[in-house]
């Protein structure tokens, strides 16, 4: 039997974890420490009912046995006003303007499209509409092709009807799946692929201006040597119809791509690749070359979700910062080509290549939610413009870009929506 102290030490719940731990012990079993358990408490604070019922099932402590501070009526008074305090969001002061480009011209403006879009204008970040209200919402522009290519099954399966005609798959992007614009990719042209002809590539894009009426963006095959000549006819039977070419950039002759844009009224698409000082000085140059202010889009290149996003998001988030603190080499909306998701092997690839790799679920969802996230996120750093592939991404892009705009009437409908079914076709 312990005798008893008549000088009980005081001894801490830390002490005890020292001592247990000096002499190994992981475990007591049918041990009671008996004392008497002291508990501070701050002057004038009172103690919150789940603090009494914690002690009661702990201890045994009855709650008339627990001290209440007394509360002046002051210190009550003090508390309801804290409690009253709203939140408010911090507001920024921006010196910077995005420039407003408008893509597509209509018949006043002696073009044949039906309707015109414009990006940019912004004074503030991106869906910061408590700061200052966006202009206008991001748009999205549906790619198709000038020839079969191969794509992801997921992708594929919506197109399989009409990749032998660019016609008739620019107006499914619009009749079916909604598309503000229509990117048409003349990669036909490529020496390594068909090396088709710049004017029978051109006759490719008076096909697709003739099969839809929404603004069009005509890119090149990508060959620096190739492209130029390309681009240079296709600006020129579009004449008019204020389409945005893609691309300049400085690995080419971004003169005399910039030149036809100019010639023929059009927009040009001002490319770099992840690096903020390239994009600065080719943006210089085309002013050199006497294009004006809004004429220019810049495309910072999209490093994808599985292969770089953080870069492309950094770059993309320094741009319309600097922007709007001030920098007018800058201050242009932004196209994000999304469609690069798809180059992240985990969106297409129907099961891991390592054998210890974990299931990466279904490939059909797996392709557009990388295509969904990379828009996604790529239009909170900034983006005005996505240029992208699967049609349900984009759908689900625009709207939550939508809504997160504060445009009308882009709430669900529906209260409950499965899993599997929450990419949707509804608009």
């Amino acid at each position: 039997m312990a005798k008893t102290n008549a000088n009980p030490k005081r001894i801490s719940l830390e002490d005890i974890a020292r001592i247990l731990e000096k002499y190994d012990v992981v475990e007591l079993e049918d041990v009671k420490i008996k004392g008497d358990l002291e508990i501070e408490l701050a002057t004038g604070v009172a103690i919150p009912p789940s603090v009494v019922h914690a002690l009661q099932s702990i201890i045994g402590v009855q709650k008339e046995e627990i001290p209440t501070p007394a509360v002046s009526e002051e210190e009550r008074i003090e508390a309801l006003e804290l409690a009253e305090v709203k939140f408010e969001v911090a507001k920024t002061e921006w010196h910077g303007q995005i420039e407003e480009v408008t893509i597509g011209a209509t018949s006043s403006d002696g073009g044949t499209r039906e309707g015109t879009v414009t990006i940019g204008g912004e004074k503030s970040l991106p869906f910061y509409n408590f700061d200052c209200q966006m202009p206008h919402p991001p748009v999205i522009s549906v790619d198709c092709f000038d020839m079969p290519i191969l794509l992801a099954k997921a992708v594929r399966g919506h197109y399989e009807d009409v990749m032998e005609d660019p016609g008739e798959w620019a107006k499914k992007n619009v009749r079916e799946f909604g598309a503000d614009m229509v990117t048409i990719h003349l990669i036909s042209t490529d020496p390594t692929i068909k090396n088709t002809p710049a004017r029978e590539a051109a006759k490719t894009v008076e096909e697709v201006l003739q099969a839809v009426k929404v603004p069009i963006v005509i890119g090149g095959s990508g060959n620096p040597d190739k492209d130029p000549e390309v681009l240079e006819a296709a600006a020129e039977v579009a004449e008019g119809e204020r389409c945005l070419i893609a691309s300049a950039n400085l690995n080419m002759d971004y003169e005399r791509i910039a030149k036809a844009a100019l010639k023929h009224g059009h927009v040009i698409l001002s490319w770099t690749q992840l690096d903020i000082n390239a994009q600065k000085t080719l943006n210089r140059y085309l002013f050199k070359l006497g294009v004006p202010r809004e004429d220019i889009v810049i495309d910072p290149t999209t490093a994808a979700l599985g292969y770089g996003l953080d870069y492309a998001f950094t770059n993309i988030e320094r741009m319309r910062i600097s922007a709007l603190k001030g920098d007018t080499d800058l201050a242009f909306p932004i196209s994000c080509g999304i469609t690069n998701a798809w180059g992240a092997r985990e969106a297409w690839m129907k099961d891991s290549p390592i054998v210890d790799d974990s299931d990466w679920g279904p490939a059909k969802y797996r392709g557009p939610l990388y295509e969904i996230m990379t828009g996604l996120t790529l239009g909170i750093a900034g983006g005005d413009m996505f240029m992208m592939m699967h049609p349900k991404a984009a759908v689900a892009v625009k709207k939550v870009t939508q809504m997160l705009f504060g445009a009308k009437g882009v709430e669900d409908k529906d209260k409950k929506v499965k899993v599997e079914d929450w990419v949707t076709w509804k608009r």
